[in-house]
């Protein structure tokens, strides 16, 4: 360090080697990568299966997320080191392509690294442990293949898509009503689904949430729902075979780009502008009525006086409505946005069989429902509960469902739940091990291994002792040949995972095994890691 003088003569201190850089090189840089993901995968172990725990967390500004699901937890997650986010990486994939499974997938990689570990200490080289991995993954992945049974539902039997959807739903906080929830996200997804092209539009489900009520008041809306009421408080509050103006301009005289200054020194001259003002509001309100609508939804403000004249004019109207609404509601009734007044005309108008204003508790919160639309494609979850928070939660957990619902139209094979598949393939991949020579065999039989982590997992958070369970069903599984013997959470009383009804959707599994796989070979090819110093 050097003392040097400013030119106001304040002394500073001069560090030197101020860039020096941190390095980590070969097994140590390894097994500090490996420590980083298995912190992340601890902290997501606990909150696996239906009797998993959730974790509160709070952002920077005093935000409060209560959460049970994976990849939001890592999300609002404060993570510094790279590797850590990798971890956060992989299940943000998984949410995007999958939607359900963020929190298996990380616990699956985290029990990867630390078999890795163990065959890194006895001098196997790491790319020979990546290759033995991959290896394993192909023959899991085959095996889930064989595993899988396909199973037949039309729009009159969901019963099987309902099923599938309860147990994502089982392991969130909203479990008591988990059937009820269940069958709203299936009844959302069937009736935006496209069976012949097996393609959900997921955009056409909306999902809106009211704090107050109990969470068995949520429901679902043929329609769409927006969190506005009528303009004028004595506009009509139901309206029939309403005809609906979409308009993205606002009711309010011309404002020049200019600056500009108006000088009225005379009486008269207020009143030829409050004239002027008036004819332009009357033909804004005229255009609308000739082009035959009976309710204006508008993106923008009203002018007092032109929401006087819209309430004379019986034409009722709602301002202020956002523009995903705005599109949403277009989608909805088949009607056109409109920007300006003179592009009105009747075939742009879009047509709901109700629109309906519809008041909340003592509050006296309103919203507007429309429904019976022309396309009626486009739905809404109304959700109700005793918080934000709870709100919030619900929100997440039923896009689980949405997403489940979704796999199961574009691909109908499921596999059976409370760890049995992990099970099966763990006794597949350990059985293969002894077909391959070589060091490989032994990163095939730590594969094996780490697919137990989430049976295990699962056991613990149901308070059973989690390795005696393990083997017992591992025996079974042996024993009877039966690849749907998992672990009894909740205690029914039966292992056979059939019986329970616990499904998961095929590709969401076989995708958190590649995922999971691929990051923990990206990690273990890292052997040099250089990263700045800490100044």
């Amino acid at each position: 360090m050097a003392l040097a003088f400013d030119e106001f003569g304040r002394p500073f201190i001069i560090l030197r080697e101020q860039e020096k850089k941190t390095r980590l090189r070969g097994l140590d840089a390894q097994k500090a990568n490996i420590a980083a993901g298995k912190a992340v995968a601890r902290i997501l172990r606990t909150s696996l299966g239906p009797k998993g725990m959730d974790k509160m967390l709070q952002s920077p500004d005093g935000d409060v997320t209560i959460t049970n699901d994976g990849a939001t937890i890592l999300e609002q997650m404060d993570v510094d080191n790279q590797i850590a986010k990798l971890m956060v990486e992989l299940s943000r994939s998984q949410d995007y392509e999958i939607g359900d499974g963020t929190t298996g997938v990380v616990v699956m990689a985290g029990a990867l690294l630390e078999q890795a570990e163990k065959l890194l200490e006895r001098g196997i080289h790491p790319i020979r442990v990546a290759e033995g991995y991959e290896m394993a993954s192909r023959i899991a992945f085959e095996h889930l293949e064989r595993i899988s049974q396909k199973f037949e539902f039309s729009a009159d039997n969901i019963e099987p898509l309902v099923q599938t959807c309860m147990t994502t739903l089982s392991s969130k906080i909203v479990n008591r009503c988990k059937r009820a929830l269940a069958e709203i996200a299936v009844k959302a997804v069937l009736a935006v689904a496209d069976l012949e092209r097996k393609d959900v539009n997921m955009d056409l489900i909306k999902v809106e949430g009211k704090v107050g009520g109990k969470l068995e008041d949520t429901e679902l809306i043929y329609g769409i729902v927006v969190d506005k009421d009528m303009s004028h408080p004595q506009m009509p509050k139901k309206i029939e075979d309403a005809k609906i103006a979409i308009l993205t301009c606002p009711f309010e005289p011309p404002k020049p780009k200019t600056k500009h200054k108006v000088d009225i020194d005379t009486v008269e001259k207020f009143q030829t502008l409050r004239e002027q003002e008036q004819k332009y509001f009357d033909e804004m309100v005229q255009k609308c009525k000739d082009a035959g609508a009976t309710l204006v939804i508008c993106q923008w403000g009203f002018d007092d006086e032109a929401n006087h004249l819209l309430m004379h004019r019986n034409l009722p109207a709602v301002r202020w409505v956002g523009g995903v609404e705005l599109e949403l509601i277009a989608i909805a009734t088949g009607g056109r946005i409109v920007p300006r007044f003179q592009e009105l005309s009747p075939e742009k108008l879009g047509k709901a069989g109700l629109v309906r204003e519809k008041s909340f508790g003592t509050t006296k919160d309103r919203m507007l429902y429309i429904e019976q639309c022309a396309n009626s494609r486009a739905v809404t979850i109304f959700i109700r509960g005793g918080n934000k928070m709870m709100i919030e939660e619900t929100k997440r957990s039923l896009h689980d469902a949405l997403c489940v619902a979704r796999n199961l139209i574009r691909n109908n094979s499921i596999v059976y739940g409370g760890g049995s598949a992990e099970i099966s393939c763990s006794i597949a991949v350990e059985t293969a091990a002894d077909r391959h020579p070589g060091v490989e065999q032994y990163a095939i039989r730590s594969f094996a291994d780490a697919l137990d982590a989430v049976p295990l997992a699962l056991a613990e958070n149901s308070g059973l002792p989690p390795i005696d369970t393990l083997t017992a069903v591992k025996a079974q599984q042996v024993k009877e040949g039966n690849p749907h013997c998992g672990v009894d959470c909740n205690d029914v009383g039966t292992n056979d995972m059939k019986e329970q009804n616990v499904f998961e959707t095929l590709i969401g599994k076989q995708q958190q095994i590649l995922l999971a796989t691929q990051v923990v070979k990206m990690i273990l090819k890292i052997d040099d890691v250089i990263s700045p110093s800490e100044y």
